[in-house]
């Protein structure tokens, strides 16, 4: 640890991953590892030929087997990823990874003939079949694979696809991976890691700000052409891959496998972009409160006052967290607290971890894991509440099985932001302090404006780059900056002033390169949580349970079917309005606050 790390009290917080394997040489895996390949290819002598001629009863127990074999399939993976998230330099740990990567390629090559059967018969004969008792539990499952139908390629085609995307995309893509944790960043004659600097723009002092953007831009730049091969790369297989299965967008399989149509992400976009005026209205009211002309983009998450800016100690994250869920429900406060009491949560900053954090949520027979980067700043304990709803949602939605369990991104954010919102009402109504509360909306604004319309932003961008990729050929360095600087002067206009060398901050953004098209999502769940969070402040504990149900339900249900266990509808344009509403009334009363102290 160097002398510039801020100690926090979560350095010894390691999550313990017994639960999965001893280690990446504890032979369960293995054996697990074994009989997944073997009951991979008992299940393709059985069944390949013959889905067009089984009944409903044989058809149920295909599919459980072949969830069986995802699920020991699952569980190495995700014990992998986990393994080799805490250090991504340790060679054996990232063979790991090749490996179950491999594996998983050769055993999905034994089964995928089970979709293409699936989707080859007449939609006469689906429905029929569908309509059967015993399909009941899997009817959504089967119902989503033929969304996929019209894009599908043969059997061989589809095999060579498989096989080839261990060499190719998902190499690429754990290789800028490996490369944005390696990073390092030069402060004070020390080298620290991206996620500590990029702490520091937190900072009340201009100056600490400044000097870690500079040294973050000078940081992204050794190496950029090497990321920007990478991202060239990955958007033309991107491209080919689209070709070839004949979608018409470039985002149209992320809209599918969301469950979503192109339009109706048309419109969320158009949504958001036509309330920039929220971000631009906020910056500049930042600007007075900081006594600044104008904001540079590193004044953007500067606090606005400087009692808030003491670290919060990991102890008291932890209680915070816990309170804010078990004043909503009793079962989501003992869930949220087993994260802490049973080591699921792996906190502190190392060198070569990954960055940001995530959580595990679908690892069959066990429970999530959360990891977290913890720095001890106000966003660092919404983060952690954040985390923690994606696992009370993982929690819920175990016993639905390893086919039902996971939800479209569109609804993947459901808990994890309803967890914020709670944590910071808590934190809101416990402030009777004006100057802190300002400091607190101003956190919950920012928060909306980071999910909502940074991500929209973000989905622009990548608009740009995919448009051009595909009509323009290979896009230097220089261009994949100009379109980032593009796309984030639109979501700022002249309310903040960017830096030299803002243009490859794009290239610390790993969505863009292991996940295509995700980054939308985040403003749909967002708004969808919101509006959830604001029709339970109005109803009270009569929408405790449906919630939960919700939750429980994983994604058995069509997205439609799930928002109407809590009154909504996804298919109403207003929900958008709603939930951008409600971001505005919090602005609202930070504006009306800030004229009162001025």
């Amino acid at each position: 640890m160097t002398a510039t790390t801020i100690e926090t009290g979560a350095e010894g917080v390691a999550w313990e991953l017994a639960d999965l394997y001893a280690g990446g040489d504890d032979p369960r895996l293995e054996a697990d590892l074994a009989e997944a390949r073997r009951a991979a290819g008992e299940f393709r002598g059985r069944f390949r030929g013959r889905l067009a001629e089984l009944g409903a009863p044989e058809l149920e127990q295909a599919i459980a087997e072949l969830e069986r074999i995802g699920s020991l399939l699952t569980r190495v993976q995700t014990f992998a990823h986990l393994h080799f998230a805490t250090d991504t330099a340790d060679p054996p740990r990232g063979a790991l990874v090749a490996r179950t990567q491999e594996e998983g390629a050769a055993i999905e090559t034994e089964t995928l003939f089970f979709r293409l059967e699936w989707n080859a018969l007449s939609d006469e004969r689906a429905q029929e079949l569908l309509a059967e008792p015993p399909l009941g539990r899997y009817r959504h499952f089967l119902e989503a694979l033929r969304r996929f139908r019209p894009h599908e390629l043969s059997e061989p085609e589809e095999r060579i696809l498989a096989e080839k995307s261990v060499s190719g995309s998902a190499a690429w893509g754990r290789l800028y991976e490996e490369l944005l944790s390696a990073m390092r960043a030069r402060l004070d004659g020390e080298e620290i890691s991206l996620e500590e600097t990029f702490a520091r723009l937190y900072s009340p002092e201009r100056e600490v700000r400044r000097t870690a953007a500079e040294a973050i831009t000078e940081a992204l730049e050794p190496g950029l052409r090497t990321r920007t091969f990478a991202f060239n790369t990955l958007l033309q297989d991107k491209a080919t891959d689209d070709r070839l299965r004949g979608y018409e967008h470039w985002i149209s399989t992320r809209n599918l496998a969301n469950e979503i149509s192109d339009e109706a992400v048309e419109a969320l976009v158009s949504a958001v972009t036509a309330r920039y005026d929220i971000p631009q209205r906020w910056y500049r009211l930042k600007a007075q409160l900081l006594g600044l002309p104008r904001l540079a983009d590193y004044d953007r998450f500067a606090p606005i006052s400087t009692d808030a800016t003491e670290p919060t100690p990991w102890s008291e994250a932890e209680r915070i967290v816990r309170d804010a869920y078990a004043s909503f429900s009793g079962e989501a406060g003992r869930i949220v607290g087993d994260f802490f009491d049973r080591r699921w949560i792996d906190a502190p900053v190392r060198p070569d971890k990954a960055h940001g954090a995530f959580c595990a949520t679908l690892v069959p027979e066990v429970h999530p894991y959360v990891l977290m980067n913890y720095t001890g700043d106000r966003r660092s304990v919404l983060v952690l509440a954040h985390e923690l709803g994606h696992g009370l949602h993982g929690v819920l939605a175990q016993p639905q099985g390893l086919l039902n369990a996971e939800t479209p991104l569109t609804l993947a954010e459901t808990a994890s932001v309803f967890g914020e919102a709670l944590t910071f009402k808590r934190l809101l109504e416990a402030e009777d302090d004006p100057r802190r509360r300002l400091d607190l909306l101003a956190g919950r604004v920012e928060d909306a404006i980071a999910t909502v319309h940074r991500q929209i932003a973000m989905n622009r961008y990548e608009d740009a780059v995919h448009a051009a990729r595909r009509g323009g050929g290979e896009l230097a360095p220089a261009e994949l900056a100009r379109m980032w600087e593009e796309s984030q002067r639109a979501l700022l206009g002249d309310s903040v002033e960017l830096s030299p060398g803002y243009g490859t901050w794009w290239s610390y953004v790993p969505h863009f390169v292991v996940a295509p098209g995700y980054v939308y999502a985040y403003a749909y769940g967002y708004l969808f949580s919101l509006a959830i969070f604001r029709r339970w402040e109005r109803e009270g504990s009569s929408l405790v349970e449906p919630y939960l149900d919700l939750l429980r339900a994983g994604g058995s249900q069509a997205p439609e079917e799930l928002a109407r266990l809590v009154g909504l509808d996804l298919t109403d344009p207003a929900m958008w309005s709603d939930g951008l509403e409600g971001v505005d009334e919090v602005l609202a009363e930070a504006e009306a606050l800030a004229s009162e102290l001025a």
